[in-house]
């Protein structure tokens, strides 16, 4: 058995927009439901959705028989993590709050096996390499997993394009909600200013060789940022999806003023 090629990290150094869906629900079930609706890829988020190792590799094991590819976002960029998450069979990391070269070098090093990296050796015993079915995987592995970066901060757009440069970086990811936050327009990623500074930031990624991401739930600055040539793209949330649908049904039925409340209970 040969180590799948990692078709994302393909699709994403060509022209194109790969359109997908972020996954909060941190449920396996809700991971195979969206994975039948025809997005490119499906964000598995450990950073603010409630996600431990174990939720994290039953929505790989759910969404694995689907044409959408998983991307796993860790909560920070541990080298101990990264290995743990690598042996479940993520292939594709979106890692946050990367701040300079130095730091997207390490985590470089930290996806990949000596002589190039640091990962350790352990794989005989792991999901990454079908429990050694796949016989070469230890001399394949490198080159089937793609390392994408969060760009969110200020401070850390100043550093875009070294950080851009690093060999090894597949993608840089826009964080637009850190980004507004961190330029002084908490909960406004439209702001003029930061839409703005999204937009130089694509194509200072685009001059680097490299592809640019972002979430954009709104869908005139989705088909924007496709415009401007962002390869990956996250339209939607799970949570974000089923709740208003929810709510938008409730109203149909029920008056504005019946929705339900919170038990002021303290707890």
């Amino acid at each position: 058995m040969r180590t799948p090629v990692n078709t994302f990290r393909q699709a994403i150094a060509a022209p194109g927009a790969q359109i997908g869906l972020w996954l909060g629900l941190a449920d396996p079930y809700a991971a195979e439901l969206c994975a039948t609706t025809g997005f490119d890829w499906l964000l598995i988020d450990g950073e603010h959705g409630p996600n431990d190792l174990r939720s994290m590799l039953g929505a790989l094991q759910a969404v694995a028989p689907y044409p959408s590819h998983p991307v796993l976002r860790i909560p920070q960029g541990d080298t101990a993590l990264i290995k743990q998450v690598l042996e479940i069979g993520a292939t594709t990391l979106l890692v946050p709050m990367v701040e300079s070269a130095a730091q997207a070098r390490d985590l470089v090093r930290a996806m990949r096996y000596p002589p190039q990296g640091v990962r350790g050796v352990g794989s005989g015993l792991a999901r990454s390499s079908r429990w050694s079915a796949q016989a070469d995987y230890l001399h394949e592995a490198n080159d089937s997993v793609c390392l994408l970066v969060q760009v969110e901060t200020a401070a850390a757009l100043a550093q875009l394009d070294e950080i851009a440069a690093v060999d090894g970086v597949h993608g840089v990811f826009i964080g637009p909600a850190d980004l507004s936050a961190s330029m002084g327009h908490l909960g406004n990623p439209g702001h003029p200013d930061v839409r703005l500074a999204i937009d130089t930031a694509i194509a200072r990624i685009l001059a680097a060789g490299k592809a640019p991401g972002i979430l954009a739930v709104d869908e005139t600055l989705a088909r924007h940022y496709i415009g401007l040539g962002t390869r990956f793209v996250a339209v939607g949330v799970d949570a974000t999806v089923l709740a208003r649908g929810l709510r938008s049904l409730a109203l149909r039925f029920k008056p504005a003023d019946a929705a339900p409340r919170a038990a002021a209970t303290g707890y």
